[in-house]
């Protein structure tokens, strides 16, 4: 009979060693994923804070005068980086969600946009007042023209920036690896019992 036949067995312990080595490779895969948002989130938080205190900078240093030019755009800023932070949460507690992480991108690719155009706004408009960088900070000199104090919060901008995308590099490379993972046969069949889906890259 097949089930005393010991070649059966030993296929079947063959398959079973498999499975589970599959199986726990794919959650390794996916664990990275995650960690790797992880890391992706930190990174953003800190920009928000940036953002954040830009925004608290223009507002005590410029007053009423932002009635007259840039009320507008720093109100944009604003809207950008409430709407970035809340896709980030949802994005936060699920980082395997195609939707979630799709809206996290728009969301990031808006916040861009706006924070160019509030800072261009800021720049051309000659009747808004000096001091728009905290004193504490590295390269500003007393005195300085808007445009100079505004180059230090692009200055800042641009170094997270380049922190953003090493970090957006990593877990786009780890979905890669756990998508290629779940499609590659036979393990698509674990990835299909166990509910294993592909992740989005940012």
């Amino acid at each position: 009979m097949l089930w005393s036949s010991p070649l059966f067995w030993i296929a079947f312990a063959v398959f079973l060693f498999w499975a589970l080595g599959a199986y726990n490779r794919l959650m390794r895969l996916r664990s990275a994923v995650v960690q790797s948002f992880g890391s992706f989130d930190a990174h953003m938080v800190r920009l928000v804070a940036l953002l954040g205190e830009f925004g608290a900078a223009q507002t005590v240093q410029r007053g009423s005068l932002l009635a007259d030019g840039g009320a507008q755009e720093l109100a944009a800023l604003q809207g950008a980086v409430t709407q970035f932070s809340a896709s980030l949460a949802v994005a936060r507690a699920r980082p395997l969600q195609d939707d979630a992480v799709a809206a996290l991108t728009a969301a990031r690719e808006v916040l861009r946009a706006t924070w160019a155009t509030a800072l261009q706004k800021l720049v051309d408009d000659p009747a808004q007042p000096v001091a728009l960088a905290s004193a504490g900070d590295p390269g500003v000199v007393p005195g300085s023209s808007p445009v100079v104090l505004l180059s230090v919060w692009q200055v800042r901008w641009e170094e997270h920036a380049v922190q953003n995308e090493q970090a957006i590099r990593v877990f786009n490379e780890a979905v890669v690896q756990y998508n290629s993972a779940i499609a590659q046969f036979p393990a698509s069949l674990l990835a299909w019992v166990f509910g294993f889906k592909a992740a989005r890259a940012l």
